[in-house]
């Protein structure tokens, strides 16, 4: 079972917990993936997985607990328990390389690909809000895109763009 160990080493965690709506497949997820000793749950990363699949192809991958865990401290950061809308996780290459020929603002390699990357929204905050509150996080890349009306969250380094 593979367990979360907080930067400072002791065991005084809160619940991983999340809320979500995947506005491409109209679906809904509420899930604790993760107790407080640590402990991560299989079937609730499965269900993560799921709901954070390409929604054109309905392939999933394993998604990243970094990105996972930075979505949940983003939360967190914002006073927790909030409908995280997810405009794109998971990407298959196809999708991947379909929105690159649409768009000149998708990685080739995108982060996306590897589960590491999301697109989100939270209704009750705006963009800017949510960009301040993730930078402030410095948990891996931060891109802010206001003209299509979401902020990119990753776990790959600190960098931000947008």
């Amino acid at each position: 079972m593979a367990r979360f160990v907080d930067g400072a080493g002791n065991g005084s965690l809160t619940e991983g917990k999340l809320s979500l709506y995947n506005v491409n497949c109209k679906e809904r997820l509420t899930v604790t993936y993760r107790n407080s000793l640590g402990e991560y749950c299989d079937e609730a990363l499965q269900a993560l997985n799921w709901i954070f699949r390409c929604h054109q192809t309905n392939q999933t991958t394993e998604m990243d607990l970094r990105v996972v865990e930075y979505l949940n401290r983003l939360d967190n950061t914002l006073g927790g328990d909030n409908e995280i809308h997810i405009i794109s996780g998971y990407r298959s290459p196809e999708y991947n390389a379909e929105l690159r020929r649409r768009s000149k603002g998708v990685a080739k390699d995108s982060l996306h690909m590897k589960g590491m990357a999301i697109d989100l929204v939270i209704p009750r905050f705006g963009l800017d809000r949510i960009r301040k509150s993730a930078l402030t996080l410095a948990a891996g890349g931060v891109g802010y895109y206001p003209q299509s009306g979401f902020v990119h969250i990753d776990s790959g380094h600190f960098r931000t763009w947008g």
